[in-house]
């Protein structure tokens, strides 16, 4: 079955007369986007698109019609703002049944055609981390080879794959993407792993610094990444 193209048109359509252009120029260069921005808040996006969701129909017979919504909404976006619905789309309460890991593949697809920070944080924390904690036997596996796989922002996805999980975090997982990321690795010298190493560890200081602490005072971190895990520790040789 194809796409809910009605749902696509409407979400366009709401997006587009929502629109400032304006606030469009100043979102486009604060982000660095080649793609445009039609300039709508992310909170007035989410007033406008609720409705639509909810009343959406064909979207949510089935798995595949959702996928291929979703998968249509963001690779044919013309604005920003349509591949963040499409991330908001993917991970609807409607389909919180698909979430698990054989959604991965859909997830590998945004985050590699996405390529950039904020649509890959937000997968990772929103969309993968669910799938990571309700189905770890196929997810765990799958976020070491992200970790280790030729792609800078599916490694960065694999990084913060766990960011929310709280209590849940696989501890051995964090460090072995983590491990997989370290200076001298493929990518372990690019800013935005070495600074999601950081955020990942020091989110899950939150819960247990002492782990964390310990973590980092037997880690060839770098300079980035231990600055950013200890901001709010006391650790040994700097930090």
């Amino acid at each position: 079955m194809g796409a809910d193209w009605r749902l696509i048109d409407e979400v366009r359509a709401v997006l587009s007369a929502a629109g400032d252009p304006e606030r469009a120029l100043a979102q486009q260069r604060y982000m660095k986007s080649a793609m445009p921005f039609h300039g709508v808040a992310s909170p007035v996006a989410t007033r406008l698109l609720r409705p639509l969701f909810a009343g959406a129909r064909t979207c949510f017979d089935d798995r595949d019609t959702h996928e291929a919504t979703v998968r249509l909404l963001f690779d044919e976006a013309t604005h920003r703002e349509q591949r963040y619905a499409a991330i908001s789309l993917a991970g609807h309460r409607r389909a919180r049944a698909w979430r698990d890991a054989d959604a991965l593949p859909l997830y590998w697809h945004l985050i590699s055609t996405g390529a950039w920070w904020d649509l890959v944080d937000d997968i990772a924390s929103h969309l993968v981390c669910p799938v990571v904690v309700a189905d770890p036997v196929r997810a765990v596996p799958t976020m070491r080879a992200w970790a280790r796989t030729d792609d800078l922002w599916v490694r960065r996805a694999a990084i913060l794959c766990q960011l929310g999980a709280k209590a849940e975090t696989d501890t051995a997982l964090l460090a072995d993407c983590v491990a997989a990321n370290l200076p001298g690795s493929p990518y372990g010298d690019e800013f935005f792993i070495r600074k999601a190493i950081g955020w990942a560890l020091r989110e899950y200081a939150r819960l247990d610094p002492a782990w964390v602490r310990d973590y980092v005072n037997r880690t060839d971190l770098a300079p980035l990444s231990r600055r950013e895990a200890t901001k709010h520790l006391e650790v040994r040789n700097g930090g």
